[in-house]
């Protein structure tokens, strides 16, 4: 199981918190791998994108119409975090109900 977010992220936090088998990948550090951005792009579209991001508002018009998966991978706090795979089965964001079927899972 990996949890794909930022060490500094409160709600990857709680998720490694209530995961603890789990291992967190830092995006800003080691990036997604290509294969689980693009079944993460496929699975979730335009939701894989965090729009309310300090970064987000930072971009210019011009760089937000760009490719979502180049985006993230230009600046990957950028992604809708955390992005947890269990199994080739992919969740993101955190809840209740995401806890309870990542803990299903595992």
């Amino acid at each position: 199981m990996q949890i794909y977010g930022l060490k500094n992220c409160d709600t990857c936090r709680k998720a490694m918190k209530a995961l603890p088998a789990a291992t967190l990948v830092d995006v800003r550090v080691d990036g997604v791998p290509d294969a689980v951005l693009s079944a993460a792009h496929q699975k979730f579209g335009a939701a894989l994108l965090n729009t309310r991001s300090t970064t987000w508002r930072g971009l210019s018009e011009e760089e937000r119409q760009g490719d979502p998966l180049t985006l993230i991978k230009t600046h990957p706090a950028l992604m809708k975090r955390p992005l947890i795979v269990v199994d080739n089965v992919l969740f993101l964001s955190w809840n209740k109900e995401i806890e309870q079927e990542v803990q299903a899972l595992s």
